[in-house]
Parts: C-alpha cells; sequence; structure tokens
C-alpha cells in the first residue's frame, strides 16, 4: 500500500440534483440508485456542493482551483474554436499530482483545452482518451440537414505524456452510447497496474451520463422498465459500483479518495431532461438547480461515515483538498479561490471554510450566494429561457423560498445580508487588482500580471 492516497474522481456530466435516491430521485426516477445510495452512507454527503454553471467553467475550476472567469475558461468554447482552453501557465491536479509521483489518467472529456498545449497530456495527465469537446456531437449524423463530407466531423481522441494526441474513431450516437465499457476498461487496467506497482495514482474518471443523448448501452436497455433516462441512471449506478468493486478487489478501499460529483446541474433539452429535484432551474443558469449537484466522498479511517450537511463547498476547494489530503503544497505564487475542506470532511468541525461564493454564466456575473441567501443581478429560470439583467438586484431567502418565486420575503427584506454580498464582491475585486483575469481565447503562452 502506498503512503500517499491514492485519488479517484467520478465527474458525472449534467448530473441534476434530484436524479439520486439519496438525494430524494432514484425510484421517484425510475430507477434504485442503490449503489450510489449505499456509497453515501459510507461517507460524506454534501447537499450545498456548488459547481458552475457551464460544463467548461466547472471542469477548469476542479482542475485549477480557480474561477474559470480567472482563467479565460468561464463558457464553453464552440467547436472548431482552435486555441481555446487552458494556457500553459495554468497548474492543475494533474500537474501537481504527476510532479509528487502519482500515475495520472484522464478519460472523457476533457473540456477546457482542444489544441496542442492545452490538451490533459500537456497538464500533467499521463494518459487520457476522449472527445476533444462535449457529446452533443455525437447526434451531427443523426440531422438531416448535415452534410457528410461537408460538414465537420467530430472524433475520440488519444494521447500521452510526452507525444502527440492522436484522432480515433469517430463520434457517433452509437460509440456514445457504448464508450463508457472502453473508458471502464482503460480505467481497470489502469488501477490494476499501478495497485501492482504500489504507485499512487490519481484518476480523473469522466462517464457519458447524464449528457445528451441519454441513450443506454445494450445491457442496460429496457432494465428500468421506466425508459431510457431511468435505464441510464441504473448504468451510471452499475458503472460506479464496477469502480467500487475493483477498488474492493484489489484491496485499495481503505487507501483511496473517491469522490462522486456532478459538473452542473440538470440537462434541459428534450427528450433528454433531468431534474433539479427540490430546486428549481437548470445548467446555465443562477437558479438553485444550477448551483446544486450531488456529490459524495468517501475516504475510509479519514471521512466519517454517515454524515450529511448543508453547509457550502464550492468545486474549486476539491482542488486545495485534495492536494491537502495528499499532503502536497497548494501553489502560493497565484490566485487560489478553493478552500481546504478537509477538516470539515474529517468531521473535525460542523462549519464549511466558505460561507458563500461569486456565481457567473459566462463572463457576467449573475449573482452572489451568502449561506441560503442570494443577491440576484440576472434572473433566468432555465437554460432556454432569456437572461434579464435586473435593474435593482433581488435577494431571496432560500429557507423560505426554495423554488426562488418571490424576489422579497413579505415580511422580512434581508438587505443586511448586502453586507456579507459585498464583502464576497470586493474579495474578488481585490483579487483581479493583483493579478488580471485571463482572457477567453489566450494565447498559450500568456501569463497573467500582477497587479501593483
Amino acid at each position: 500500500m502506498t503512503a500517499q492516497p491514492n485519488i479517484v474522481f467520478f465527474h458525472v456530466d449534467n448530473l441534476g440534483f434530484g436524479e439520486l435516491g439519496c438525494y430524494g430521485g432514484g425510484t421517484l426516477r425510475g430507477a434504485d440508485t442503490q449503489r450510489i445510495d449505499q456509497f453515501a452512507k459510507e461517507g460524506f454527503q454534501l447537499l450545498n456542493y456548488a459547481p458552475e454553471a457551464q460544463c467548461t467553467p466547472c471542469r477548469s475550476a476542479l482542475m485549477t482551483g480557480r474561477h474559470a472567469i480567472r482563467s479565460g475558461t468561464h463558457t464553453v468554447a464552440l467547436s472548431g474554436s482552435e486555441g481555446s482552453g487552458l494556457v500553459a501557465w495554468e497548474r492543475t491536479l494533474g500537474d501537481i499530482l504527476s510532479e509528487a509521483g502519482y500515475a495520472t489518467l484522464c478519460t472523457g472529456k476533457w473540456h477546457i483545452g482542444d489544441a496542442d498545449g492545452r490538451w490533459p497530456t500537456d497538464h500533467g495527465f499521463d494518459e487520457w482518451y476522449g472527445p476533444p469537446h462535449s457529446y452533443d456531437e455525437a447526434l451531427w449524423e443523426t440531422d438531416p440537414w448535415y452534410v457528410p463530407g461537408r460538414d465537420p466531423e467530430a472524433h475520440m481522441l488519444e494521447g500521452r505524456k510526452g507525444e502527440r494526441v492522436m484522432e480515433k474513431e469517430k463520434l457517433t450516437y452509437e460509440l456514445k452510447r457504448n464508450v463508457d465499457v472502453e473508458y471502464q476498461r482503460r480505467n481497470f487496467r489502469f488501477i490494476e497496474e499501478n495497485a501492482r506497482a504500489e504507485r499512487p495514482f490519481f484518476l480523473y474518471y469522466n462517464p457519458t451520463l447524464m449528457h445528451i443523448p441519454v441513450v443506454p448501452r445494450d445491457e442496460y436497455r429496457g432494465k428500468s422498465g421506466n425508459g431510457d433516462w431511468a435505464d441510464c441512471l441504473l448504468q451510471l449506478d452499475g458503472d460506479f459500483g464496477d469502480l467500487l468493486d475493483k477498488l474492493d478487489e484489489l484491496g485499495l478501499r481503505e487507501n483511496t479518495i473517491v469522490v462522486f460529483a456532478g459538473d452542473n446541474g440538470n440537462e434541459e433539452m428534450l427528450l433528454h431532461r433531468g431534474t433539479a429535484g427540490y430546486w428549481e432551474g437548470s445548467y446555465f443558469t443562477g437558479m438553485e438547480g444550477s448551483l446544486r449537484t450531488p456529490c459524495l466522498a468517501r475516504w475510509p479511517g479519514k471521512i466519517s461515515p454517515e454524515q450529511v450537511s448543508n453547509e457550502i463547498m464550492h468545486v474549486t476547494d476539491w482542488f486545495t483538498t485534495l492536494l491537502t489530503m495528499a499532503g502536497l503544497q497548494v501553489p502560493d505564487d497565484r490566485e487560489i479561490d478553493g478552500k481546504d475542506q478537509s477538516p470539515f470532511l474529517y468531521g473535525q468541525q460542523e462549519e464549511s471554510n466558505r460561507d458563500g461564493f461569486i456565481y457567473w454564466n459566462g463572463e457576467r456575473m449573475y449573482g452572489v450566494k451568502w449561506r441560503n441567501f442570494k443577491l440576484v443581478l440576472v434572473q433566468q429560470k432555465y437554460f432556454t429561457d432569456p437572461a434579464l439583467p435586473l435593474g435593482f438586484p433581488h435577494i431571496v431567502n432560500l429557507v423560505t423560498d426554495p423554488k426562488e418565486r418571490e424576489p422579497y420575503h413579505p415580511v422580512y427584506y434581508h438587505t443586511w445580508t448586502m453586507a456579507h454580498f459585498g464583502r464576497l464582491i470586493k474579495e474578488f475585486q481585490d483579487s483581479v487588482k493583483r493579478e488580471q483575469l485571463i482572457p477567453a481565447g489566450a494565447p498559450l503562452d500568456l501569463v497573467p500580471k500582477a497587479g501593483q
């Protein structure tokens, strides 16, 4: 057994708060997610885990510990826009863990860089296999207006550190439906090899679900009796359970940190629509359906089992927390937004080390969250709705108004909360004075200027 813990981060695409049984979904969504629900009991269940509003910003924030607005990765890059993504100056979990002797593998969607110098294997990962952007590209060939040969083709990519990324199979509807089997094969080979070598490893595992097209592979098709979405929930549950079984089989359970987390709120596109459950809204908004997604963490003997908390934890916090848990230094030469949540997760304190955060959608600040209150600057309920900038901000109390229907409590106006919102905004503004924001599409060699 290695001295340092292994780390597995299972990052689920577009997972709504209301999908899993342990978050109020499960059988109500047509599928019993029993393996994930059992895992929740074995560790820490977060009820107030905040991703960023879109896939690219969230994945960037996880990898760097920095709000994506700092890194020029604050919105999903358009396919074919060469050179988008992280600049070389950014330091990722892959970079730091690799330098500390960890074996590193990324399977599935990266989505924070789409050119040489910006791939996972340029940012610390020994190996990567996945699509360059996202899985909606698997639907291109099903579009009657799409013309092969005239229009672009999407392919899976494969890379190794120090080598050029290679184009592999065409990304089709059928490949998307079945490629999780290939991810699992590569993941299990990686785990087995490093278990034999007694080398600590970092597996960044990005399954295809629950991103459109939400369609199950054959072994799960019809299994729930409740349609494709429920079948896919069973598939997600089964694949995660198989991963846990592999760790147990190799005797790695006790020394492996496993995190199961969504990357942003629920899918909104019909016929693949997810649900925010108790909350309202979808991804690409500032609603709680966008700002909360399931997150579960287990590390036997360190993270106490059967913990459930509504304290806020932000996706950037995982960067700082995982490095701390691994006994590594967090970079001090740049602005880091992530807070160390290890004492909170270990049960050494009831309160999180974070009381709020600013949230963006693209370049626009949509609002600020502090404890159970929100300062709403832009109103937008669903991804498909127009974004309405508010001339006068709304204050929402999520305890009395969880669906965010009213801008003000009928008796209490909560304007005293502006002191807390203002503090969080000022802290960010001060940080931008210390270090400039990296613009979207920045050249690979850009280094942000330090402030005066």
